[in-house]
């Protein structure tokens, strides 16, 4: 199956639905254009779909190997990877002064989203590289970003976040790999991180290891954590004193490198200041999140491209409105029709959702005014973690019905579809896991200056509404409706949540999260039917992608939001009828 970029999805949900053109307002991307973007997005299409979708499969059957302290990436990834460089990929969403092309990053999700669809495993070495180039503009000396960012930002250079250890996960407080001062002011690392993902590879000159360690006499906690860099090659050209000492074999993702990395004193330096490293490891964090989330949609993406096209080849059983003789490709049986059009529909909305986060993340840097700026920060803590969790939980879901889609053949790994599954499962897990993302959701983001990042949400979609409810195209007004039921039954779960103490606020997290992602998702997809019908009066673009659009809106406010008030139930559950179930704990 060859991956095509939804390059007409894209610039839908740029230019209609998170509104892209408002960041051509505040000046601060004076290249950033209609065309630049089409000639931006029609560039990366052809490195995905010609470069990185062939070598997918390849990937998931060579795996990756460590020998004598080096890492052997399957065949063809160094070779794609050039290609990546010398295409200058990687610094795309980077400001130009510091060498990058001064882009927005809504338009790098929008490329990444294409990297991720076309080869996941491939994806996640840039992926991670974006966030070590992100903590060094934010926290790093004027001489580490002269050392590192030049090479970081054309990707000659890759960078990692080492974060987990064996004992130490989600709970990174417990870490207890140790930094030690050298004369010449630089420190010595020592200790086992484990999960690094493209920790060890054959596909850069260097990798930049940005670590979490332990300075003497630091506090216990998270509050005592440093964040180092910890390259693989030294200024002076020998190598440090690191390696990988474990690929792991893994589920899916088969052609990404997760490596144990052990640090015997290697040399490091410090950045953002000692014990600040959590501060300057969630700008990573936040980074990868978001990026995560983009993975969701890239290989949801993928999996339904295949299911559409297997759905339209494959032959079985007589369909009901079928014309011809028997038996009929099964994309003609209504409930195949369902099934692809509940993927595509919430593939849509986690787009969106994903996209309007990172339109909200330059808007919160670059808007000309400060409340703009503040609203717009709010907007982006709100969506990061919705974006993370609800659209890789898609990606499973998706993921998994185009193996059913499949059939018999699904579960064969000779189609494919299983690897869209395996590869998938790991992104509701790394960069926090889902319930992370949900604890985050209601314990900090619900309260955050005073509820106004809720209130003000609630206020954007109140505006939709009306204006679905007051078209007068016919398919419109109906949206309004299941867009308002959405709404309501958000607010009523909010008001709940507020009022009920944290056990039983946590105790309904999840489903929390699932119902302000698919209320949001439907939103977004609403303001694409109002946009479509725009187009459609004033007969701009295709009127028939157009009519899809409100025809997608509309199939998902009847699947997805009529299932609101139901998620209310399940997030007031509390906590005591949970305990009632009883774990002999």
């Amino acid at each position: 199956m060859t991956y095509r970029a939804p390059l007409d999805e894209l610039r839908f949900t740029l230019e209609e639905v998170a509104a892209v053109e408002g960041l051509k307002a505040t000046g601060a991307f004076p290249d950033f254009t209609s065309d630049l973007t089409a000639a931006i997005l029609e560039e990366a299409a052809k490195l995905a779909e010609n470069v990185l979708a062939p070598l997918n499969r390849v990937g998931d059957a060579e795996h990756c190997k460590l020998e004598n302290d080096a890492v052997t990436t399957p065949t063809g990834f160094p070779a794609a990877y050039a290609q990546f460089v010398e295409g200058g990929w990687q610094g795309l969403q980077f400001p130009a002064e510091l060498g990058g092309m001064g882009l927005p990053r809504a338009l790098g999700v929008a490329v990444l989203e294409m990297i991720q669809g076309a080869n996941l495993s491939f994806g996640l070495g840039p992926m991670l590289t974006y966030g070590g180039i992100e903590a060094l503009i934010a926290h790093g000396t004027d001489e580490q970003k002269e050392l590192y960012l030049g090479k970081l930002l054309t990707g000659e250079w890759s960078a990692t976040m080492n974060l987990t250890e064996p004992q130490a996960g989600s709970d990174v407080g417990a870490l207890r790999t140790k930094a030690e001062p050298n004369a010449d002011g630089s420190w010595a690392i020592s200790g086992q991180k484990i999960f690094i993902t493209w920790g060890e590879h054959d596909c850069a000159e260097n990798i930049i290891h940005l670590v979490l360690a332990r300075t003497p006499g630091s506090p216990e906690g998270t509050k005592g954590i440093s964040l180092f860099i910890v390259p693989k090659i030294l200024p002076d050209g020998s190598r440090n004193d690191l390696r990988a000492i474990g690929v792991e074999h893994k589920l899916g993702i088969h052609g990404s490198p997760t490596c144990t990395m052990e640090y015997t004193g290697a040399t490091g330096w410090l950045i953002g200041g000692e014990n600040a490293g959590m501060r300057c490891m969630f700008t990573m964090m936040n980074s990868a999140r978001l990026n995560v989330g983009v993975q969701g949609v890239g290989i949801a993406e993928r999996a339904f491209q295949q299911a559409l096209a297997y759905a339209q080849d494959r032959k079985q059983g007589r369909a009901i409105d079928a014309e011809g003789p028997a038996p009929h490709a099964i994309i003609h049986h209504p409930d195949i029709k369902r099934t692809l059009s509940l993927m595509k529909a919430k593939i849509a909305a986690s787009r969106a959702i994903c996209v309007s986060c990172a339109v909200a993340t330059d808007m919160a840097e670059h808007a000309e005014d400060a409340d703009e700026r503040a609203a717009a920060k709010r907007r982006e803590e709100l969506l990061t973690p919705v974006a993370k969790a609800w659209s890789t939980d898609i990606g499973v879901e998706v993921a998994s019905l185009g193996v059913q889609v499949h059939g018999g053949m699904g579960y064969i790994e000779e189609t494919g579809a299983a690897q869209h599954l395996r590869d998938a499962r790991i992104t509701p897990i790394y960069e926090g896991t889902n319930a992370i993302q949900a604890i985050d959701l209601v314990g900090r983001k619900l309260n955050m200056d005073g509820g106004a990042a809720f209130d003000e949400l609630f206020s954007d979609i109140g505006q939709t509404i009306e204006a679905c409810t007051t078209s007068s195209h016919p398919d419109l007004p109906p949206l309004g409706d299941r867009l308002q039921d959405s709404l309501d039954a958000m607010r009523e779960a909010v008001d709940w949540l507020k009022e009920v103490d944290m056990k039983d606020r946590l105790a309904g997290a999840t489903p929390f999260l699932t119902l302000a992602g698919e209320t949001i998702g439907g939103w977004l997809l609403c303001v694409g039917a109002v946009a479509a019908r725009r187009r459609q009066k004033e007969n701009i673009g295709d009127p028939a992608f157009a009519a899809q659009r409100i025809a997608l809106a509309n199939f998902y406010a009847e699947a997805v939001m009529t299932l609101a008030p139901s998620r209310v139930d399940d997030v007031t559950m509390g906590a005591e009828m949970i305990d009632e179930v009883g774990f002999g704990v």
